[in-house]
């Protein structure tokens, strides 16, 4: 089984905090192309999702989880 990241969680977290995308841009620094590969499924380093907890004040458990990718 091979596993791939998913952001969904994040998406429940920006929501809780009133928060968008565009604020992990503007205001986390965190670049377009991190953005997009985070809509895609893709994996990004892990002082990403680092800053985005710290900033959000959450657990890694609340910015991603690992789901079975079935596009094997």
């Amino acid at each position: 089984m091979k596993l791939k990241p998913s952001y969904k969680p994040m998406e429940i977290t920006l929501i809780k905090r009133d928060k968008s995308k565009t604020y992990l841009r503007t205001q986390l620094g965190i670049s377009p192309s991190t953005i997009a590969k985070m809509s895609n499924g893709e994996f990004v380093a892990l002082s990403v999702i680092a800053r985005i907890c710290e900033d959000l004040d959450c657990r890694i458990e609340d910015v991603i989880e690992f789901i079975e990718d079935t596009n094997i």
